[in-house]
């Protein structure tokens, strides 16, 4: 309420009316004076709507009466009423809004349903030297937004050739309400209307349903206020599977169906068409054998001989179709013939069941005691027969603790195949406890003896000796209505197993009543009954049903496991477990296991599912006082496919033969995650067992084929190999090599370095020879060494075309026998002198040096790099 509003009484009617002449001064105005309008006004839920009393551009009234009626409410109740800025809004107004009034104006903020009907005005307008009595009624309509809504189609998906509709429905709106239909392909694109489709409205019918039809919907849905979009559904059409038809490679048919050579490789291939696409299933001789669109036998013996069937499954249709062919080849049972005991004959017999079903020709059973092996064939043996046998074992000629095996022979396994069952009694007896269930309307009373084979027989007995229930093995449940005749009364649980003589029991009595009037019997068990008796309620054993019977998936993967408790009858408390391969009860807080339970519902999770340990047949359990339901689901953990194989093409050490480069190659292809390397001590001679493998690198990417692998002792050899990983699955190891040594790498450098040294020194001889050519004044002892003849008839090389011709004149005027005269030796020397400031002419004894011989070399060198040698 507002500041300034003060409490409003409830009046009724037009009461009011005799407030107006008070409030006029005195002044009582006629009737006829008196104005009337009435008006239609809309709002919409949630939001503000404002009412006035009279006239838009007329002054506010100086006093004002606001009431309401609701249609077939009967009279109105008043809302508010004001005079000036006095203001006081009545009490139960908050079920129209949230209600204000200022000026006369009834102003309704979030506006309710409740709001529409009639509200009714009755104010004193002022006017020029008189008062008038104004009236109005003004009819409030409210209209409710539309709200989102949603698409159900008949079925997720239909089958082909099958009505299908989709109804389109909202939670709340104003009528009227008008649909739209939008459809979109199942691969995007624009959404359209369905142009075409039968039916209109807030229903959209397919007669029939074509594969057209799928993709997704979605519906509009508007009103004078708002219109929106529901969220879109997928539809699908799924048809088939057609008959499927088997092909057999390599082709040779005969009478009646195929045959296959013994150790040839067969392919099975299977084709039926559906959508979405079949599930194909190979059975071989009714029981499956291998999943999937092609099935290859390599090397196929006899023993795989019968019927192949293809089952084509859709699972949206919920449809098989089927082909089988007849191989000819011959095949032993499937899997191990299985042992099982029980009891029978009243309870005083074992019953010895052996089972081994399937093979051609039937395998042939049967039942070995515990005696000693000279005696088996007298005692020992319990008959002869194929597929199946039973011996029926007196209980009281059986020891306690007896085995018994099950020995199965056939032509196709050389040495047979067995399996074994011991009777014994578990130690102890029953143990027998009472609880009240079920809000105290059920007395239960439960007895347990576990163990044994076959197991205890269990049943309840009333104290007259009374058979109370079934017989139940290892667990018996009596449930007993709860009432006062319960009180002081005995009941017995009686055990009995065959190859215990004398039975066994525990007893319950239930707390007697106390007589004293309206006091409550409170039993031992601490259950308070009522003083009268209820009546026996309905009860059943829980009913469960699992998503899946079977789920496969992929070593390393999550597994999920769906189990729920089906509704009818009392449950009386019953609460779904689960139970792991091995009977163990899955509880929270395991780190292999996740639970996610709720009432009637209990999802496992096997969490790192690992091959073969993860697989088997997990159970789902619900106990009330009932009885008890159990629900076997296999898990099966498939193994990936084992990676190629790998070989080292490449082992060698470094130079410091602390690290081996490896190279190697795959053959084959496979989805690989990694490649390991492994190394060991080579064995260093034959009678020398070789040490254990090690990982020498395990993080090695699946695009990787080399690596190095360091952290070798030099002194130490060793031998490497190199595995291919997939996933968990590690492929054969390469063969096994041993590093080479590293190439020698000196003779490459010093043969360089040689050479290298050749060609600078050539090129700076060159050159040195050069300069002292063209400067001989500079080194003329150095000059006339290297470029002086050796002796008479030798030529020199000239350095310069000046040399070249004094050395012609020269030889032009001195005879040919006159070369090693003393005359021409000092002419030649004072030749010399006048072109070289050296005073040293070359004597005879200087020719003669030893290096005259490495001056014609020179000589000759120069002559063929210089312009040219003296013509003689």
């Amino acid at each position: 309420m507002e500041r300034g509003h003060a409490a409003l009484p409830r009046w009724r009617g037009l009461g009011i009316l005799w407030l107006l002449p008070v409030l006029a001064g005195g002044q009582l105005l006629a009737a006829e004076e008196a104005a009337y309008e009435e008006r239609t006004v809309t709002g919409v839920r949630g939001r503000a709507v404002e009412l006035s009393c009279g006239p838009a551009a007329s002054a506010p009234p100086a006093v004002v009466f606001w009431s309401f009626a609701a249609p077939g409410s009967g009279p109105p109740r008043a809302v508010a009423v004001g005079s000036g800025w006095e203001v006081a809004v009545a009490a139960g107004a908050g079920t129209l809004g949230r209600v204000t009034l200022r000026n006369g104006t009834l102003e309704l903020r979030e506006l309710r349903a409740a709001a529409q009907g009639r509200f009714l005005c009755q104010g004193l307008f002022p006017e020029p030297g008189r008062l008038r009595v104004g009236y109005a009624a003004v009819l409030l309509r409210v209209l409710v937004p539309v709200s989102k809504p949603f698409v159900r189609p008949t079925a997720a998906a239909a089958a082909e050739g099958a009505a299908v509709a989709l109804t389109c429905s909202v939670r709340e709106g104003t009528e009227p309400l008008s649909f739209s239909w939008q459809h979109r392909e199942p691969r995007g694109g624009p959404s359209a209307s369905p142009a075409g489709l039968g039916g209109s409205g807030a229903e959209l019918r397919l007669m029939p349903a074509n594969r057209s039809h799928a993709g997704w919907y979605a519906c509009t849905v508007r009103n004078e206020v708002n219109n929106r979009t529901s969220e879109p559904v997928y539809l699908d059409i799924v048809y088939g599977p057609d008959e499927p038809a088997i092909s057999v490679e390599p082709f040779s048919p005969e009478q009646g169906g195929f045959s296959a050579g013994e150790r040839e490789d067969v392919v099975l291939s299977c084709l039926a068409p559906s959508n979405p696409p079949s599930r194909y299933i190979w059975l071989h001789n009714g029981s499956q054998v291998h999943t999937g669109q092609t099935y290859v036998i390599a090397a196929i013996a006899r023993t795989q001989a019968g019927t192949y069937t293809c089952l084509a499954e859709n699972t949206h249709l919920h449809t098989r179709t089927q082909a089988t062919i007849l191989l000819t080849v011959y095949y032993p049972p499937a899997g191990s013939p299985s042992c099982s005991a029980l009891a029978t004959g009243d309870l005083r017999d074992v019953a010895l069941r052996c089972r081994w079903l399937g093979g051609f020709p039937p395998a042939q059973l049967r039942w070995v005691g515990p005696g000693p092996p000279e005696e088996e064939e007298e005692d020992g043996a319990m008959g002869l027969s194929s597929s199946m046998a039973t011996s029926i074992q007196p209980g009281a000629a059986t020891r306690n603790g007896s085995s018994f095996s099950c020995l199965a022979s056939h032509p196709a396994l050389p040495r047979g195949a067995a399996c074994g069952t011991t009777l014994w009694v578990p130690a102890g007896g029953p143990s027998c406890a009472a609880a009240a269930t079920k809000g105290d309307e059920y007395v239960m009373l439960r007895c347990r003896w576990e163990g044994g084979t076959p197991p205890v027989t269990l049943r309840w007995r009333d104290g007259g000796g009374r058979a109370l229930g079934d017989p139940a093995p290892s667990a018996a449940v009596l449930v007993l209505s709860a009432d006062g005749s319960l009180g002081g009364r005995d009941f017995v649980c009686a055990a009995a197993h065959p190859l215990r003589a004398a039975g066994a029991e525990c007893r319950l009595r239930l707390g007697k009543p106390d007589p004293s009037p309206g006091a409550l019997a409170v039993p031992r068990w601490g259950y308070m009954s009522p003083p009268a008796p209820s009546p026996l309620r309905h009860a059943e054993v829980p009913e469960l049903e699992a998503e899946r019977s079977e789920v496969a998936v992929l070593e390393g993967s999550e597994a999920r496991l769906a189990c729920r408790r089906r509704g009818g009858g009392a449950d009386l408390g019953a609460r779904v477990v689960w139970y792991d391969p091995k009977a163990r009860e899955v509880t929270p807080g395991l780190a292999k296991y996740r639970l996610e339970r709720e009432e009637a519902w209990v999802n496992l999770t096997v969490r790192d599912a690992e091959w073969p340990g993860d697989s088997g047949i997990y159970r789902c359990a619900a106990a009330n006082a009932v009885g008890t339901a159990s629900l076997p689901v296999r898990l099966r953990v498939d193994r990936y496919p084992a990676p190629p194989n790998v070989t080292i093409s490449k082992l060698r050490y470094t130079r410091a033969r602390t690290e081996v480069r490896l190279e190697w190659r795959t053959q084959g292809a496979g989805n690989l995650t990694g490649f390991v390397v492994q190394r060991r001590q080579a064995r260093k001679t034959p009678r020398r067992a070789p040490g254990p493998w090690e990982t020498a690198a395990g993080d090695i990417e699946p695009h990787s084929r080399d690596r190095r692998v360091g952290g070798l002792d030099p002194a130490v050899v060793y031998a490497f190999r190199v595995l291919a990983v997939n996933h968990r699955t590690a492929g054969h190891p390469s063969e096994v090599q041993t590093p080479a040594e590293p190439p020698f790498e000196a003779y490459p450098a010093v043969t360089g370095a040689a050479v290298a040294g050749m060609l600078v020194a050539t090129a700076a001889s060159l050159l040195a020879v050069r300069w002292v050519a063209r400067h001989q004044d500079t080194l003329p002892r150095l000059h006339d060494l290297l470029f002086r003849t050796a002796g008479p008839g030798a030529q020199e090389p000239v350095g310069t075309p000046e040399e070249t011709e004094t050395a012609a004149s020269s030889e032009e005027g001195a005879a040919p026998g006159d070369a090693a005269a003393p005359g021409t030796a000092a002419g030649k020397g004072t030749h010399g002198a006048s072109r070289c400031p050296s005073t040293h002419p070359v004597s005879p004894r200087r020719l003669s040096h030893p290096l005259q011989s490495h001056g014609q070399h020179h000589r000759t060198s120069l002559t063929s790099h210089r312009l040219t040698s003296p013509s003689p």
